[in-house]
Parts: C-alpha cells; structure tokens; sequence
C-alpha cells in the first residue's frame, strides 16, 4: 500500500513540474511573439471576394459595376467611374476596379501567376509594354508609374493597373519588397489590394493594404504612399532581410541582429526549463528509490 502511495506521490509530482514547465513555456512564446508582432490590419476594403465573369454586374457596394475591356498597353491615364477591368496579362484573370471617381480602390486575383520569359513577349528589362499608363501625378518627378501587380507577376500597364508612386517606395522599398516575396514564392493566392487617397480630387494614393497567402499563410503588408521610415524595411533587398506578417500565427519575422539575440535567449530558456525538467524527474526518482529501500528495510 506504501509502495503505491509512493508511486503515486511520485507521478504527481512529475506531472505537476512537466505541466508548470511547459505552461510557463507556452506563456513565454506568446509574450515574445506579442512583442515582436508589428504589422497591424488597418485597411478596410470591400468584403466582396468574387471576381467577376466577363459581361456580369459586380456590386461591391451597392452601386452596379461595368465590366469594361481596356488593352494592356493602353497609355490613356483616364479611368472610367464604377468599373472593373481584368489587368492580367494572357489568359490571367486579375480585376481591378474603381470608384465613383474614377479611383483605382481595389484590385484582386484568385492566383498570382508568374511572368514566363520563355513562352511570353518581353521586353529586355523583363516588361510586357515598353512604357506605362500616364496616371494624374506620374508628371512629378518624385513619382514613378507603379504597377499594382507588377509585371513579373503578371499585370498589364494600362491605368487600371498604375497609380503614382513614391518611386524609391517602388524601385526599393516595400512595394518592391513584397513583390520580391511573391515572386521567390513562385506565385501566391488569395491576393488583394485596396487602395485609399487623402480626397477624392487626386488620383494619387495616399496608403496601400495588401493580403495574399504563401504556402498557407495569409501574408498583410500595409504602408504609406512614402518612403517612410528608412531604418525598418527599405534596405530589405540590399540586406537580405525578410518581412512576413503571417495572419494564421501573428508572428512577424525580421532578419536581423534583434531577431538572433531573440532566438538566442529563447533556445537558452528552453534548454534551462529542460534542464530542470531532468532535474525534477531525477530528484523524484531518487526519492522513489529512497523510500522503496527504506520500505523494504523496515519489513525485514
């Protein structure tokens, strides 16, 4: 009866290090990913998810929306009011549409397909048209014709598919970051736009709000029409860093001296709570052991 009463007071006692232990890991890993989570869902866009067939009525929002047809080279920057315009080149279906002012708000694709330079005309630096639509603002000298989807991934130049840009946001920064992503990914599904200005008289964006998913993961991007803060993000081509805002586990990896220091003070906690753990097992077992040989003693 002893025996089992030791037994017994053993297990619990094991059970109740091991459940600690790992309670206390699981509290640890969520407080390092709240600390290290730093995008944040600030866009609103339309809840409507379908796109549309050619010839159908879309209504995102109430108001009825054409679906026009306009070349992909078209260099007109005039956009019509309450339309939807498919801005994938060849056979991909990618729908941008547009406001009762004219404004590019929202475009959305089933599935990013990747440029194929072997089976499709391009030009020398990789583009389908040699030039962009001229969109109000592109004038400016610190504003670049910016792709939404860009060529590698598939999209056309025609206006439905350009707006004006910060053109270092656009040739180094987050746009072309997140363009990187997708393309070292081989593509990604799921993808939208949304796309809002300061007024409704410019056709300038003001902010940018991108969700796709890779690999299972939906991925948000959210920035400013700037170039904005330097130091976090614009070097990531040049540096080789990495910038994921993974929805499914709010976990956002950036590659970088912090990151290692963090992945390093956290193996070192695990290895400590295994130690312990090892610890508390060896020092039950003991007393297991303990208490069997004076047991056995006492019945001599």
């Amino acid at each position: 009866m002893k025996n089992k009463f030791v037994k017994l007071v053993s297990v619990l006692s094991m059970s109740f290090v091991i459940s600690t232990t790992l309670a206390g890991c699981s509290e640890w890993t969520h407080t390092y990913t709240d600390v290290i989570d730093i995008v944040k869902e600030l866009g609103k866009g339309w809840k409507e998810e379908s796109t549309p067939e050619k010839g159908d009525i879309f209504v995102p929002t109430g108001q009825e929306i054409t679906v026009i047809e306009v070349d992909g080279g078209d260099l007109s920057g005039h956009r019509e009011p309450y339309v939807a315009v498919d801005i994938g080149y060849g056979d991909r279906e990618y729908w941008a549409y547009t406001n009762e002012y004219g404004q590019l708000v929202r475009v959305v694709a089933d599935e990013i397909i990747l440029q194929d330079e072997s089976k499709e005309p391009v030009t020398e630096d990789g583009r389908y048209y040699e030039d962009e639509a001229k969109v109000q603002g592109v004038e400016r000298a610190d504003l670049d014709e910016g792709h939404v989807i860009a060529d590698s991934l598939g999209g056309v130049s025609n206006a439905y598919n350009i707006t004006p840009q910060n053109r270092d946001l656009n040739r180094h920064g987050k746009q072309a970051y997140m363009e990187k992503v997708i393309r070292d990914a081989g593509g990604c599904t799921n993808f939208e736009a949304v796309i809002t200005y300061p007024n409704t008289d410019t056709q300038i964006p003001s902010h940018y709000s991108f969700t796709y998913t890779i690999d299972g993961n939906v991925v948000k991007d959210e920035f400013e029409n700037s170039m904005g803060d330097k130091s976090s993000y614009c070097n990531s081509l040049e540096n080789g860093n990495s910038y994921y805002s993974l929805d499914s586990v709010e976990y956002t990896e950036i590659k970088g001296w912090k990151s290692y220091v963090n992945d390093f003070v956290f193996l070192m906690y695990i290895i400590v709570e295994l130690i312990l753990i090892i610890t508390a097992l060896l020092v039950a077992y003991n007393t297991y052991v303990n208490f069997k040989r004076r047991f056995r003693d006492r019945e001599k």
